[in-house]
C-alpha cells in the first residue's frame, strides 16, 4: 500500500500494527520517501481506544523514540486547533494509540540527519460529509512539496475474533477470498473515488481500521486544485493464509501518492 518509479513522493499508506508482520510492507513505502525535500510529516492514523467524531491534535512538543526524538510542529498544530474543527488529545489518549505510535522509528529512521516537524492526527470515526470537510483543511498542504503525508491503516482483519467472515467460496480459499475484496478496495483508492470507496465500504463492510484517514485523504487529494496526483499501491501482504473458519488473518498494503 514492486518498485514504482515517480519522483517528488509526497503521500504514503502504511499498513502497520505489528513491526514483524507488517514492518516489510511498510518499507515498501518508506523507501520512496526523498527526506531531503521534506521539512514536514503529518501523520493520520486511526483512533482504536477512544471514541472520537472529530480528529485531535497532539498537545506534546516533542514525540519520544528508543532511536530518537520528534518534534512536533506546535505553531501548525495550534493553528488546526484554532480552526475548531480539532480537539486535542489528552496524554493518556496520545500514549495508548498504536496507529500513530508505530510508524515513528520509521519516520525517525528515514527522516535521520534531516531537519523537519510532526503534525500528529488521531482521525475519528468520521461520516463522509466530515471526511471532505477535514480533506478540505488538509488539502491546502498538498500543494507543498515539503509536506509529507502518512496515512496509517491495515486492510482486512479476518476471523470470529474480529467479527469478519466475509467469504466467496467462487474466489478460492478463504485468503484469496480476502485478497479479493482487499484489492477491490484498493483499486478504487487508486482511482482516488472517494464516492466509490464510501459505497464499497457500506456494501462488503471490510474491517479496514484506517477507513477514516483514507477517506480524509481522498477528499483532501480531490479537494487540492493547483496539484494533481497519481496514487499507486506497491505491496500487499497477510498475515497468514486462512484457510478455515477457525483461523484469523490481518492484511497490509502500502501505496504512495505523488503529483503529476
Amino acid at each position: 500500500f514492486d518498485q514504482w518509479f515517480l519522483f517528488r513522493k509526497r503521500i504514503i499508506k502504511l499498513a502497520l500494527v505489528s513491526y514483524s508482520y507488517s514492518g516489510p510492507t511498510a518499507a515498501f513505502a518508506y523507501s520512496s520517501i526523498e527526506p531531503e525535500k521534506v521539512k514536514r510529516v503529518f501523520l493520520l492514523g486511526p483512533s482504536h481506544h477512544f471514541y472520537l467524531e472529530n480528529c485531535a491534535i497532539t498537545g506534546a512538543k516533542e514525540y519520544a523514540t528508543p532511536i530518537g526524538n520528534i518534534p512536533v510542529d506546535v505553531e501548525l498544530s495550534e493553528k488546526l486547533h484554532e480552526t475548531g474543527l480539532f480537539s486535542v488529545m489528552s496524554k493518556k489518549v496520545d500514549e495508548e494509540e498504536h496507529s500513530l505510535e508505530m510508524h515513528l522509528p520509521y519516520i525517525v529512521h528515514i527522516m535521520k540527519h534531516h531537519a523537519y516537524k510532526l503534525v500528529p492526527v488521531l482521525v475519528g470515526n468520521l461520516d463522509p460529509k466530515a471526511e471532505k470537510k477535514f480533506g478540505a483543511v488538509f488539502a491546502e498542504y498538498l500543494s507543498n512539496e515539503s509536506n509529507l503525508f502518512v496515512i496509517s491503516s491495515d486492510f482486512c482483519h479476518w476471523g470470529a475474533r474480529f467479527g469478519f467472515q466475509h467469504y466467496n467460496k467462487e474466489d478460492g480459499e478463504i485468503y484469496q477470498s480476502i485478497e479479493k475484496l482487499d484489492r477491490m478496495g484498493m483499486t478504487l483508492i487508486e482511482k482516488l473515488d472517494f464516492d466509490g470507496f464510501i459505497t464499497y465500504l457500506r456494501k462488503y463492510k471490510n474491517t479496514i481500521c484506517g477507513r477514516h484517514p483514507i477517506g480524509v485523504l481522498l477528499a483532501a487529494i480531490n479537494q487540492c486544485n493547483s496539484v494533481k496526483f497519481d496514487l499507486k499501491f506497491v505491496k500487499y501482504a497477510q498475515s497468514s493464509q486462512c484457510r478455515s473458519a477457525t483461523g484469523s488473518s490481518v492484511s497490509y498494503a502500502s501505496a504512495i501518492a505523488v503529483p503529476r
